[in-house]
């Protein structure tokens, strides 16, 4: 790599990771915020505010990472092209073949990094946080909740117990849940305590009964029960250990699902959307370099405005990313649809590759009026 290519790519570099870093620190802090409630109202030491939040981090960099690249290769180009290097460059016989390539190491690496987040960090910080929130929860039952008192756990989720028992069992147990609109579920129990199985922490309620009144039904359906488990990660579970949703799959588990497997059930669609969503993904940090570097990888001369090539990055890397959002929402229904995800950064990606060494077929044709028409449009 000659000395004009490694300056590119470590300005690049450096640029990237100063977007980066601003994006996620802002979107991280927004995210924060709302957590507070952990430490104010839930009584959980800052430790673990600190750990939950953090833990959202592998999600925010899966999104952010492309847009800070895109940032990254706009802001460099712009800079090299005001300071007229990008002039000289060309003028010197950098072909744009050479200029382009430390912008592709650079988004080879970065589509690796966000696929070693796609693929594993993600849906591990997402399992984290699945078996932080179950202890969360836990801790707030025997620690936090007052007896006699109506505690909301979850929106739509009200917790209550009558007095603590020897041990610290909870006594006159009332749980009811209103977070599905088509039924209500409500757990009554003589007395209950919180267990740990692995890594999963459940609500053991004893001699009780579940009554569930469906909507558009009269009487609800009662069912008694001497022993009855709640997953605290996600109460009103039917009593056994709640599914994982499709992002907390680990990536070799989506791999190796099947339609008639019990633990897929009727999430067969979702789950191959999210497998492929992991895959497609790191592939929009390629696709919105190249986009950044067609609309402004050519020299200009400072009398030329940089902002109509800016703005149509932005709006063309906007567009593709919202168009795949739009076929993954698509493909959860039909799953026959899958490779239709992978068609959208290919595509721009290829059609990037040709702006870049065949400018000419995308460019406009101008306007020319006659010499005489125009002599007369003047006088």
């Amino acid at each position: 790599m000659a000395t004009a290519e490694r300056y590119i790519f470590r300005t690049v570099a450096l640029n990237f990771i100063a977007a980066l870093f601003v994006l996620t620190a802002m979107i991280w802090v927004t995210q924060a915020l709302r957590e507070i409630d952990l430490v104010t109202g839930k009584g959980q030491a800052i430790l673990v505010f600190f750990s939950l939040t953090l833990m959202t981090i592998p999600s925010l960099l899966f999104i952010l990472a492309p847009v800070a690249l895109l940032i990254a290769v706009v802001n460099v180009l712009t800079r090299l092209n005001s300071d007229s290097e990008l002039i000289v460059m060309s003028a010197a016989g950098m072909s744009p073949a050479r200029l382009v390539r430390p912008f592709v190491l650079l988004s080879l690496l970065v589509t690796m990094f966000v696929g070693s987040v796609s693929l594993w960090a993600m849906p591990a910080s997402f399992r984290n946080i699945r078996d932080l929130i179950s202890k969360i929860r836990a801790d707030v039952l025997t620690r936090i909740v007052r007896e006699g008192q109506f505690t909301t756990l979850d929106q739509g989720v009200v917790f209550h117990y009558r007095e603590r028992g020897p041990g610290g069992a909870l006594l006159g147990i009332f749980i009811q849940d209103r977070r599905d609109p088509e039924k209500l579920n409500t757990y009554i129990a003589e007395t209950g305590a919180t267990i740990e199985s692995g890594a999963q922490s459940y609500l053991l309620l004893e001699k009780g009964s579940l009554q569930r009144a469906s909507r558009g039904e009269k009487d609800p359906a009662i069912v008694q029960f001497e022993r009855y488990a709640i997953d605290l990660a996600q109460l009103g579970s039917e009593g056994q250990e709640a599914p994982l949703k499709p992002r907390e799959w680990r990536t070799t588990d989506l791999f190796r699902m099947k339609p008639g497997d019990k633990a897929v059930g009727a999430n067969y669609g979702r789950l191959r959307s999210e497998l492929h969503d992991r895959i497609s993904g790191p592939l929009y940090a390629f696709a919105f370099a190249l986009l950044g570097f067609a609309a402004l990888g050519r020299p200009q001369t400072t009398r030329q405005g940089r902002g109509y090539a800016i703005m149509t990055a932005v709006a063309l890397a906007t567009a593709t990313r919202a168009a795949g959002f739009m076929v993954l929402g698509l493909t959860g229904r039909s799953p026959a649809l899958a490779p239709i995800i992978y068609v959208v950064p290919v595509v721009t990606i290829a059609l990037t590759f040709l702006a870049i060494f065949l400018p000419n077929l995308f460019r406009l044709p101008r306007l020319r009026w006659p010499r005489g028409k125009l002599a007369a449009a003047r006088s």
